[in-house]
């Protein structure tokens, strides 16, 4: 016994060096011992004793529940646990064994028996229950291990009863105690909702839904009628808010209601971030609670009764009793409970105090939100007060806009109310008045002016600058330009005023001598703003049928930037301002959305406006000035990449419209970029002043550009083309020469490569008609190619130079729009797959020597590139420009090379990397498609280890969550099967020719491992019946012929799931699977696949149905995994 208790000792005295040293050393060594532990096999019961050498409870009205089952098979392991159960010294201590206890219930391989998951909840509700005065997170981490026991155990049966779903019950000797036990009961249902309510990943998520359903129909109710009587109660009597155990009871409740109220109650929300799902699917059965209006009464009077602090968890369970779904109500109920929630908001807005605090504020902003994304304005006028409601909701609006510095994340829901108000009023038929053109100008104003308040206190005072966020601005911009819209005379008439005042006095400081910087800086700072709230308030003009008046408005707003622009612009040679070119570029990308292209009406009353002012008579010239600006901005700001890369995004969406880049062509100024695209001109293009290599990625948008521009003219002349390639000709020789000297500058020439094959990249982006393709093609192939090639050999290890060579190359074979046809005397196609084989090889072999990579740097150094050379196989195999046949006709190795490296890259990859990085995932599962479809031969001759990682790799396919690689999956599976069955068709026939030796080879595999082939069946089985099954005709054809190699499989799996389901469904469920098959052939024939299809919907409708009011289906994934 002694070694036990000094064992323990030790696993103390770990605990504590890991939770309590300052050294990291000793905290890493102990963690590692203690992992060790953890996964060894007397974990259970040490942990047991570890909990009870926790404090002794003094009260002992609960009987002592013993660990019975011991997790090791020793003869001592029963004395031992019960030996070691009373000692105790540190929390720490307890709280790792809680930690392991759950790690160890939670595992998903050799699960814990049902005997001892149930002692060990009873233990722990025991253990809860007798030391009521536990350190907070071993409370915590007990009440977690519960909720996951009965969670994982929901559908656990024991003499047909269901063992873990007595919730209430457990719960309901903590409340009948004293507050201590009461708070551990009412977390323990909190702790209980929530961990139903999260998926985990280590479990399928139908399992997941299936228990929350369960719990959602059994006991969610029941929960949410205590937590709200509790509340009731609570509020009933006087709170004493000085005692601290109350404070802690109140919290626990409200956390409880609101954690039942937030309950995913139809599967929608997987994503806990997302405000934006604004309706609590409440099911039908909970109407009364919501019918009667005590309920809400309940938490309104809360609010006002309880201290600040605990307001915003009163406040959330508001946002989302106001959120239930519309359809819980008739129309008369709807307006009556609406009527309660305005009255509430109507109290809160009267007596304001406690909206002083962040939090509070932050949720009240919340709730009203709310109030018009579950309701109808023609809903809200009609509720008595609304006249004054929405007087003190727009003054609440206007001093929060004003107080910009308090709060500011809590603006969005303020805009988000007045965003949905304004865009209601076209629609709202209620003859009651809405009164929102007097309030929406107010909200405008209220934002426009305090933004330009701001300026001046947050350089005064070196605060952050809200502009320095354009996630955030952008948002804001966008809600203001719906509510700008509003009542649009007023919002232009202020823009006009406040511009106008800005302006002047711009020019007036850079005229005068003595101006300081400090003021200019204001100046800017203002005008930043309202170029940008200029730029919303046009793009807003989408949301409302815009009439000439307003089209005359916005001519004279943008007048008013286009002067201001050439202002800044002349004075860019001694000073600029980036944050207010930001917003220039920002204001020029609303502009073209709205009034550039092949939809806008050229008569717009905009174009009279600045041929009048600015002398712009028509598109054409506005065009010149937007090109003008993007030339400005490439010779005064290519040093800066924000500005850099936003000018280029407005020039390449000016050159997809198809009649804005003919317009762009006749322009001198883009005629000058097309002649002249060098650093001598954009300081961009040049070489030395980038600080890494990935700065030029804004090279390709530039040249994608340029490369449309080219070609609206280019048509078949060789000579224009030779001439605008002048500049990349010669920095291909410039690397060329480096090359051939032993000794070159390194970085210089690896500078250069990157640069020229991100432009290419560009221009081969652009190039997608067969001249001018053929043009790229012609100058690149054979000359240039080498270069390439031997870039990859010397710089393999850097990613930096790998990535941009190997994505060119991609965009080279990839036959986009039919651009690579080839005359039929060409050997070019053939040519071209030789290059493509010789990158991928010489990269392939070398990337593979650089050894064991860190895990944190394994995608940039290795996996990045590996994903590009999948990518140029599939295109180069799926391109129709190369019959793959001749190579082996003709000796030729380039082909096997490729298929050969491409299995030895995939091969040094671990599984679980292939569906971690989503690019490479959808680019090898894309390649297998096309070698399972048409080189399935050569799948056939691999190495049986070989056959057996890629049908895995497609077996944990089938089940991804992204939809692409789940459907390349079953079309690859379609591809080997469909292989696999012709084979078997052929040699069972008695024909004179052999089976090719790869096939019988193939066959041989597959008839030793079965086991593979019978779990994708079952895999795709499950997916049909028990998931959600978003690509149903993908999954129906590769089942077919899975069920025709496994008929005997097929069978049992039947059986199995017949003889799972209730008596009483047991026959409807032979009825489905006797359909499915009505009718098929045995044969993979179009006509019979497309039959067995049809059969296949009708099977999971008829399934779906049966199993619908069954409490059964999630055994059904321990059956099938």
């Amino acid at each position: 016994m002694a070694d036990h208790v000094q064992s323990l000792a030790q696993l103390e005295n770990l605990c504590k060096q890991l939770y309590e040293t300052t050294d990291t050393a000793t905290r890493l060594q102990a963690e590692k011992a203690l992992v060790e532990f953890t996964n060894s096999p007397e974990c259970l019961s040490k942990c047991q004793l570890l909990l009870e050498r926790g404090s002794v409870s003094t009260a002992r009205k609960y009987p002592k529940h013993p660990l019975k089952h011991g997790i090791t098979n020793s003869p001592e392991c029963l004395s031992k646990c019960q030996l070691l159960l009373e000692r105790g010294s540190s929390s720490y201590s307890q709280l790792l064994a809680a930690t392991c206890l759950t790690k160890l219930v939670s595992r998903t391989n050799n699960p814990l028996p049902l005997e001892q998951r149930v002692d060990i909840r009873n233990y722990v509700l025991n253990y809860l229950a007798t030391r009521p005065k536990l350190a907070t997170f071993v409370t915590q981490a007990l009440i977690q291990l519960y909720a996951r026991i009965t969670k994982l155990g929901w559908f656990d049966c024991q003499k047909d009863e269901y063992v873990f779903r007595n919730v209430i019950n457990d719960v309901t000797r903590f409340l009948q105690d004293s507050v201590e036990h009461c708070i551990i009961g009412v977390t323990i249902l909190s702790q209980l909702t929530n961990e139903i309510n999260q998926a985990d990943s280590s479990h399928p998520l139908t399992k997941h839904r299936k228990i929350a359903s369960s719990f959602r129909d059994s006991s969610l109710f029941d929960i949410f009628t205590l937590s709200c009587s509790l509340l009731k109660q609570a509020s009933g009597k006087n709170l004493n808010l000085n005692d601290e155990s109350q404070h802690g009871l109140l919290m626990q409740l409200l956390k409880l209601t609101h954690n039942c109220l937030n309950f995913d109650f139809i599967g929608t929300s997987t994503d806990e971030s997302s405000d934006d799902l604004c309706t609590v699917q409440i099911p039908t059965s909970w109407r009364s609670a919501f019918l009667d209006s005590s309920t809400l009464q309940l938490f309104f009077d809360l609010y006002h009764s309880i201290p600040p602090s605990f307001s915003p968890l009163v406040l959330s369970c508001l946002v989302q009793i106001a959120s239930v779904r519309r359809s819980l109500f008739n129309n008369a109920e709807r307006a009556k409970f609406l009527s309660h929630l305005v009255d509430g908001v109507k109290r809160i807005l009267e007596n304001p105090q406690s909206l002083s605090d962040p939090n509070n504020y932050h949720e009240f902003c919340r709730l009203l939100a709310r109030l018009k994304s579950n309701y109808q304005l023609g809903e809200l006028v009609k509720v008595e007060n609304y006249p004054e409601v929405i007087r003190l909701i727009a003054n609440f609006t206007v001093t929060s806009l004003q107080h910009w510095e308090f709060a500011p994340n809590s603006v969005h829901y303020l805009l988000s109310l007045w965003q949905r108000l304004a865009a209601s009023v076209p629609y709202v038929k209620a003859t009651e008045p809405h009164m929102l053109e007097t309030y929406t100008p107010e909200v405008t104003k209220a934002y426009i002016t305090s933004r330009l308040e701001s300026v001046h206190i947050i350089l005064r005072d070196g605060l952050e600058d809200p502009l320095e966020d354009t996630g955030l601005v952008q948002q804001q911009l966008d809600q203001l330009s719906t509510i700008g819209r509003c009542e649009y005379e007023k919002t232009c008439a202020l823009l006009v005023q406040l511009f106008d005042q800005a302006a002047q006095s711009y020019q007036e400081l850079l005229q005068s001598a003595s101006a300081s910087p400090m003021d200019v800086a204001v100046q800017e700072g203002r005008l930043t703003w309202l170029v940008y709230i200029i730029g919303a308030v046009i793009g807003g003009r989408v949301s409302f049928a815009s009439t000439d008046e307003q089209d005359a408005m916005d001519g004279e707003l943008v007048c008013r930037v286009l002067q201001l622009m050439n202002l800044t612009d002349s004075r860019l040679a001694q000073a600029g301002n980036e944050k207010l070119e930001l917003a220039m570029l920002s204001f020029f990308e609303q502009f073209r959305k709205i009034y550039i292209g092949d939809q806008v009406q050229k008569s717009s009353k905009l174009y009279r406006r600045l041929s009048e002012v600015l002398g712009l008579n028509d598109e054409t010239m506005v065009l010149s000035v937007f090109i003008g600006k993007i030339i400005t901005n490439l010779k005064y700001w290519g040093r800066c990449e924000p500005i850099t890369s936003k000018t280029l995004q407005l020039l390449n969406d000016l050159s997809i419209g198809y009649s804005s880049v003919r317009k762009l062509v006749k322009l001198s100024a883009v005629q000058f970029m097309l002649n002249n695209h060098t650093s001598e001109h954009f300081s961009f293009l040049g070489i030395n002043n980038q600080s890494n290599l990935t700065d030029m990625r804004c090279r390709t948008t530039f040249y994608t550009a340029l490369g449309r521009l080219l070609m609206v003219d280019l048509g078949e002349d060789e000579d224009q083309y030779e001439q605008f390639m002048l500049p990349l000709t010669a920095a291909f020789e410039t690397v060329a020469q480096m090359f051939s000297t032993n000794s070159f500058n390194e970085q210089e020439a690896k500078r250069t490569l990157v640069g020229l094959v991100r432009d290419l990249r560009g221009i081969a982006f652009a190039f997608n008609a067969k001249s001018s393709f053929m043009m790229l093609f012609e100058w690149i192939y054979p000359s240039y190619m080498p270069i390439l090639q031997r870039a990859i050999e010397l710089w393999y290890h850097d990613p930096a130079c790998t990535t941009p060579v190997l994505k060119l190359m991609a965009e080279l074979v990839h036959n986009r729009s039919q651009r690579l046809q080839f005359d039929v005397s060409s050997p070019n196609g053939i040519l071209l797959f030789r290059e493509t084989s010789k990158m991928i090889t010489t990269y392939g072999n070398r990337i593979l020597t650089l050894g064991e990579v860190p895990k944190d740097q394994v995608y940039a150094l290795k996996l990045k590139g590996i994903s590009i050379c999948f990518s140029m196989l599939k295109a180069a195999l799926s391109g129709s420009y190369v019959n793959f046949g001749v190579f082996r006709l003709y000796g030729d190795d380039a082909l096997d090379n490729a298929l050969q490296t491409f299995i030895k890259l995939l091969l040094s990859i671990p599984h679980s990397d292939l569906l971690d990085y989503p690019k490479l995932s959808q680019s090898y599962y894309s390649l297998l498609e096309v070698l399972t479809q048409d080189h399935m031969n050569f799948i056939a001759s691999l190495e049986p280890h070989v056959i057996m990682y890629i049908l895995s790799s497609i077996s944990e396919g089938l089940t991804a969550l992204d939809t692409m690689v789940c459907t390349g999956c079953c079309s690859c599976l379609d591809h080997i099967v469909t292989y696999l069955f012709k084979q078997l068709s052929r040699s069972t026939k008695k024909r004179s020719t052999p089976l090719a030796q790869e096939s019988d080879r193939f066959l041989h595999i597959m008839q030793q491992h079965p086991e593979m082939i019978q779990q994708m069946l079952s895999t795709v089985l499950n997916i049909i019946i028990f998931e959600d099954c978003r690509n149903q005709w993908s999954m129906s054809r590769p089942l077919l012929g899975l069920i025709l190699l496994n008929e005997k499989y097929f069978s049992d799996l039947r059986n199995s799931i017949v003889n799972s389901q209730p008596p009483e469904k047991q026959q409807a469920m032979h009825l489905c699977f006797e359909n499915l098959m009505e009718g098929i052939e045995r044969n993979l024939l179009t006509k019979n696949r497309d039959r067995f299809t049809q059969n296949l919907s009708a099977f999971r409708r008829e399934v779906n149905d049966s199993m619908k009011n069954s409490s059964y289906g999630v055994n059904s994934n321990d059956m099938m995994s």
